[in-house]
């Protein structure tokens, strides 16, 4: 099963100069816990998600409108392109712990996401060539512990 057989096709991306205030909207907006973050070409160098926001306020202090997207987003980003296979995608989701990852063209430019949710909701709609055991493996390894958040110390409370 291929990637472009799931995947969600309406993207929303920012700016990597906007604000977390104006992703933090957009996710809002268009019911989205995620967006691609996209430089002046519209080239994929980052994503940036609702939790990415929510730490990043939280480690800067101050308003969502002062801290760009830039601080807060993902990197190195994690892609895919829209014929490669579910079971690959999902190893990448393993191995990089993500939820989503953004479907790319030749140039770079976002064209879709494809999300353990989409993976999930194909294998009860009954598409072959989704195995519910990679499902459980890929959702046990998203949620083992995680990383630290971006190196940062959190601002001092007064």
């Amino acid at each position: 099963m291929q990637v472009k057989n799931i995947m969600t096709a309406r993207v929303f991306c920012v700016d990597a100069t906007q604000s977390l205030g104006d992703a933090a909207h957009l996710m809002y907006e268009r019911n989205c816990g995620s967006a691609p973050v996209v430089d002046d070409k519209d080239h994929i160098v980052g994503m940036v998600t609702d939790r990415d926001i929510t730490m990043a306020a939280y480690m800067n202090g101050g308003s969502l409108n002062s801290i760009p997207v830039s601080l807060a987003q993902s990197q190195p980003i994690v892609c895919c392109k829209s014929d490669d296979e579910i079971s690959d995608v999902q190893h990448l989701m393993q191995m990089n712990q993500v939820h989503r990852i953004p479907v790319i063209n030749d140039d770079g430019q976002p064209i879709g996401i494809v999300s353990l949710n989409d993976i999930a909701c194909a294998y009860k709609s009954g598409v072959e060539g989704v195995d519910p055991q990679d499902i459980g493996d890929t959702l046990a390894a998203i949620c083992s512990p995680k990383r630290e958040f971006k190196g940062l110390s959190p601002v001092a409370s007064a």
